[in-house]
């Protein structure tokens, strides 16, 4: 295809006008005109805007069926009261619809990949693979009973997860190792699962310091914060995503930063909890990762992630007392390029020749981007996802004209309404 007289965000981070080409999923030119030649499709004729596709860096997708479930309680109790006994329900069904639900609602919204944590990981690269869009796919693992490691059916399911689908998808897919939080689990746990991680060369997906309350309880419990925890099991010896950062210490962001892990910030999440605000500004100063997450619809209630990047934008302003402390250029990138890093694929999240082509497609028409002096601004600040036009993964449009284009989105809804609902009836 090619994109003929667009807008485009560049490497630079300014928006640049010209011609976008690509051939066989990647990018082969950008610039004012493009060299004559057959790229298939045109698209021109009105004013558009392509960013690279979004990487929503925490999620949770089967929790569509959690949407609004639980609600008005702060993170504990909303787990273990709500949340673990609607899952402990779940089928494999269950997970395939609830995804394919939540995949079609992240493609109205530009998003290209996703890092997921979740059970029943085959149901959700299932989704993945029929979807066309990209995720790392880890089984959140736990142990409250104080087991080993090799003894739990989630690591037999993580074994299952590599074995079946690590690469899947023409490399879609990406298996990664979980440990759910440090709440969760047990030091010799963590470290039998830090080194399979290691053994596979794979990343690790985990909570860190979501809320006060957890960050107190490990330092009581350990007396080491939950960063030192982890990184004392030897989880940081892999690539890490470590989701909220909410109540990380100026140790625990210089000790994230020596270890290049990613911190998924989750604003919408975070704030509807009462978990707080992450210290977003201050870990980027120390030189840590941060890439932008929704967590799951059961604590946003969506996956939206031009609301997460307005949002972003807007509260660390708001924190800081300053209005130019995460400019429009910098929220994108968290949302897009340093995304794709945090899950290993060095190959996207650019918008330049070489790259893949991961784009969400942005009409500059509607009338809340009217008179639009500043393109950038408009998209962080006024955009909406009724605004993506499409979204485009390895050069595939996947999602056009307000329609997902590789599955029946109303078949998919239909099924994840059902169970939602037949699982809330087993429920007091």
């Amino acid at each position: 295809m090619i994109f003929k007289d667009v807008y485009f965000l560049g490497s630079d981070n300014a928006v640049h006008r010209g011609d976008i080409a690509v051939r066989d999923g990647v990018i082969v030119y950008t610039g004012e005109r493009a060299p004559v030649g057959d790229y298939g499709e045109v698209i021109e004729g009105k004013p558009r805007l392509v960013l690279p596709g979004f990487v929503n860096a925490h999620c949770h997708v089967p929790m569509t069926l959690l949407r609004g479930y639980g609600e008005g309680l702060p993170l504990d109790r909303w787990l273990y009261e709500r949340i673990f006994p609607f899952e402990a329900e779940m089928t494999e069904e269950d997970v395939y619809w609830g995804s394919l639900v939540g995949i079609a609602e992240m493609l109205t919204s530009g998003v290209t990949s996703f890092t997921d944590m979740y059970s029943f990981c085959g149901s959700v690269c299932r989704a993945v693979e029929l979807s066309g869009i990209k995720a790392n796919v880890s089984r959140g693992l736990l142990s409250l009973d104080g087991g080993a490691l090799r003894d739990s059916q989630g690591f037999y399911e993580t074994e299952q997860l590599f074995a079946d689908w690590n690469g899947a998808a023409d490399g879609r897919i990406i298996a990664d190792a979980s440990i759910h939080a440090e709440y969760t689990s047990h030091p010799e746990f963590v470290r039998e699962l830090a080194g399979f991680a290691r053994s596979r060369d794979a990343g690790i997906h985990i909570h860190l310091s979501e809320t006060r309350k957890e960050h107190n309880e490990c330092v009581e419990r350990h007396n080491m914060t939950p960063t030192q925890y982890f990184e004392h099991c030897g989880v940081f010896e892999s690539r890490v995503t470590a989701a909220h950062c909410v109540h990380v210490t100026g140790e625990d962001m210089a000790l994230l930063a020596r270890h290049k892990a990613t911190a998924a910030h989750c604003p919408t999440s975070n704030l509807k909890l009462g978990s707080g605000i992450a210290p977003v500004p201050a870990m980027i100063k120390t030189g840590v990762a941060v890439a932008l997450g929704t967590d799951g619809a059961s604590s946003n209630n969506n996956l939206n992630m031009l609301e997460e990047i307005h949002l972003a934008a807007l509260i660390h302003s708001g924190v800081a007392e300053d209005s130019a402390i995460l400019p429009p250029g910098e929220t994108l990138q968290l949302a897009a390029r340093n995304g794709a890093l945090s899950q290993g694929r060095e190959n996207t999240g650019v918008i330049d020749a070489g790259y893949k082509a991961d784009f969400a497609v942005l009409s500059l028409d509607s009338l809340h981007l009217q008179p639009l002096h500043d393109i950038l601004t408009g998209a962080v600040y006024a955009a909406q996802s009724g605004d993506v036009e499409m979204t485009v993964v390895d050069g595939k449009i996947l999602y056009r004209d307000n329609r997902v284009q590789t599955f029946d989105v109303r078949e998919a809804v239909e099924k994840a309404t059902a169970a939602a609902h037949r699982i809330a009836r087993l429920l007091p």
